[in-house]
């Protein structure tokens, strides 16, 4: 699937992604500061925050419901979400899958901190963890690699936030 395709299908997911992530990054502020620089919200974060956004299409959520996948390769060597991942760029990955095959609704989704799976990955390339991950592809020339979110060590936490889906 070409890239442009691909960036179509997550951008019109944009402002329900932008809905669901905000409480992670705004905070009311306090009452001196609203009532001396008029000022109602404030980044919980001082700093930029780079968020990557996947959301898969309806009916995968049933099939895997604790996997997130990373695209992997490209046979025409377009370098990857992985590849940029593990390069260091992004700090956070949202991972959804649509709720139905019409509408804006993301249901289930987690929100993924890179640093913690970055450092997961080097304790598993170092030590052979237990990380569960395995490699598929599309049948269009894009291939993936897929992880199990259950696998990952408690520290430092994979999950920013997750939907309430995911808990139940």
């Amino acid at each position: 699937m070409p890239y442009e395709t691909d960036r179509q299908t997550s951008d019109r997911f944009l402002p329900e992604v932008k809905r669901l992530i905000s409480p992670y990054l705004l905070d009311a502020t306090p009452d001196f500061i609203d009532q001396k620089q008029a000022a109602d919200l404030m980044t919980v974060i001082g700093r930029d925050i780079r968020i990557g956004v996947r959301v898969r299409a309806f009916g995968y959520a049933e099939r895997y419901p604790h996997q997130f996948t990373l695209r992997c390769q490209r046979d025409t060597g377009t370098e990857t979400e992985l590849s940029k991942i593990i390069n260091g760029w992004g700090d956070w990955f949202f991972y959804g899958h649509a709720a139905s095959t019409e509408g804006f609704e993301i249901s289930p989704w987690w929100l993924i901190d890179l640093a913690a799976f970055r450092a997961a990955l080097i304790r598993e390339a170092r030590n052979g963890s237990a990380l569960r991950m395995g490699d598929g592809s599309n049948g269009d020339g894009t291939h993936f690699k897929w992880f199990d979110v259950r696998s990952f060590p408690p520290h430092p936490p994979l999950l920013i936030a997750s939907s309430e889906v995911y808990f139940a």
